[in-house]
């Protein structure tokens, strides 16, 4: 009986609407910058980096990162998604690589706020407690395709502040995000994409 009590709890719990769900309800676009910082799987800093999010919701998102490792001429990377394909450009190799959306579950902030992905189909969520001063939500893929492991989103009040990514390979991202706009106008040039001339694209974009 107390198993069957348990286990009815925690089915109620991972059902149950969180912060994430609220913040999510109503958002039509999202503008955002933030500070990442990447560590190992032994705990050490690899890389910051500085980024620009926007998000069209549904489905549509421009996510856009410069990696300090990379060197202060590196052009960083844009991933862009326009409700059909995803787009990621690496600036540096000159190379663009392009896959249809269901086929991807990224390992970023703009694919899990966007809606180009169900949260609740492929995704198990549920709250995680306090701790420095936010209300965390946990986010597990409820398979193997996607390209982390899980993602932390903690919330003060109503507001976004940080991100916690754990990939595949034993590396943390911790995104801070500095300023975030809600339901602001966002142009479709913004949230589309095409290959600039002369890079390598790999991959069929859906038509």
């Amino acid at each position: 009986m107390a198993l069957l009590l348990a286990l009815s709890t925690a089915l109620s719990a991972q059902g149950a609407e969180t912060p994430l769900d609220h913040y999510l309800s109503g958002l039509k676009t999202l503008r955002a910058s933030f500070l990442q910082t990447l560590v190992d799987a032994h705990g050490r800093e690899v890389d910051r980096a500085r980024g620009k999010l926007v998000v069209v919701r549904p489905g549509k998102f421009s996510w856009e990162i410069h990696p300090q490792a990379a060197g202060p001429d590196s052009a960083g990377q844009l991933m862009v998604c326009d409700g059909k394909n995803l787009w990621f450009l690496d600036r540096d190799l000159q190379q663009v690589t392009v896959k249809a959306v269901d086929a991807a579950l990224s390992a970023t902030p703009a694919m899990l706020l966007s809606g180009a992905v169900d949260l609740r189909q492929n995704f198990k969520i549920s709250t995680a407690g306090a701790r420095e001063g936010l209300e965390w939500v946990l986010v597990e893929p409820n398979g193997r395709d996607a390209d982390f492991r899980s993602a932390l989103f903690g919330f003060a009040g109503d507001e976004l502040r940080r991100m916690i990514l754990d990939d595949r390979l034993g590396q943390t991202a911790t995104l801070v995000f500095d300023s975030i706009a809600r339901n602001v106008p966002v142009s479709d040039a913004e949230v589309s994409f095409t290959p600039p001339a002369g890079v390598d694209v790999i991959g069929t974009p859906r038509p």
